[in-house]
């Protein structure tokens, strides 16, 4: 049985359905306060619950033999952490304390760990490796870094095995059109120029037009929830097969697309025209994050297979048959 935290969630239940996909079982703990019920495969045990709370993570470690962990609940608004750091330490940091002290209890060894290009913060160079050094400037970033050094301390303490992965902009829907992106409120790029498109917003705010870059705007790296999904799976199978253990990896399609390219090309693929306002940078902004995951593609013979136009039709095509996300009309 293999537990996944967060597993209603948009990246959660991609992995969930790539999981049942692979014939794994699969118990989902979540606690719905941004996740969607409807969103998790049939096939799935769902317990509504909180990672905090060690009775709803009683009830599952109890009855049921749990192989692996793949821990995704977390809040993930970078802009919400800084005005409620709290919140974020409280949900993040204590949510994995109780998680792995649980795991400890009941002897399960394996978990792979959600982490972000966060832990990063602001760094001196364009191409990001697990080398650069991590610097947060926001406290989800931080709760990030403070779960990977939880993770080295529960290794070293209990032997216990982890891989985390620091992955970069997440984007794009799974092929079926069955699952996708339904966040409120929606902070990603991508969805919010669909949205728009579709007649949502009356115009797209981008923060910058004046960075050192090609066109004057931020320049970020794009993966497919998809791709992004094979390399948790890759990460348990090694976890499980005892290949690779207590690393970090990037996940990143290592290409750097900036905000006006996103733009375009929205509009290439919806034949609509957007409404642009530029409006000032957005203080600890960097010009450009781009992921170097040459160290997951060496040791994993991973390859990210869809690009940004892959991740961008699929998109809209959910937005297009979910236009309420997962809630009925």
């Amino acid at each position: 049985m293999i537990l996944v935290t967060g597993g209603a969630g948009y990246i959660g239940s991609h992995v969930v359905k790539a999981l049942i996909m692979k014939k794994y079982q699969v118990i989902v703990i979540d606690n719905l306060s941004t996740g969607n019920q409807e969103a998790i495969d049939s096939k799935a045990i769902f317990v509504n619950g909180d990672v905090r709370n060690p009775k709803d993570l009683e009830k599952i470690f109890s009855k049921y033999s749990v192989r692996a962990v793949m821990h995704f609940a977390a809040n993930a608004y970078v802009g919400e952490s800084v005005e409620k750091p709290a919140k974020y330490y409280s949900n993040n940091v204590n949510g994995m304390i109780a998680l792995l002290k649980m795991m400890v209890q009941y002897h399960v060894k394996n978990i792979v760990f959600s982490s972000s290009c966060a832990v990063y913060g602001k760094p001196p160079c364009k191409i990001i490796n697990e080398n650069t050094p991590a610097m947060p400037i926001n406290p989800y970033g931080w709760t990030k870094l403070i779960g990977e050094q939880l993770l080295k301390d529960f290794s070293s303490s209990y032997s216990l095995k982890y891989i985390a992965l620091r992955y970069f902009n997440v984007a794009g829907a799974i092929g079926s059109g069955e699952l996708g992106e339904d966040h409120t409120p929606e902070t990603h790029l991508i969805p919010n120029i669909l949205k728009h498109l579709l007649g949502e917003t009356k115009k797209i705010f981008v923060f910058g037009n004046d960075y050192e870059t090609k066109d004057g705007t931020c320049i970020r790296d794009y993966i497919h929830v998809t791709d992004l999904g094979n390399a948790h799976l890759l990460a348990l199978e090694a976890l499980l097969d005892n290949r690779v253990a207590n690393r970090i990896y990037n996940v990143g399609n290592e290409k750097g697309i900036s905000v006006n390219e996103i733009i375009k090309m929205c509009e290439t693929i919806t034949g609509r025209k957007a409404a642009v306002e530029y409006a000032k940078r957005r203080e600890g902004d960097p010009p450009a994050l781009i992921a170097s995951a040459e160290l997951l593609k060496r040791e994993f013979n991973w390859k990210a297979q869809f690009d940004l136009k892959d991740m961008i039709e699929s998109a809209w095509q959910w937005f297009l048959h979910h236009p309420t996300g997962y809630k009925k009309i």
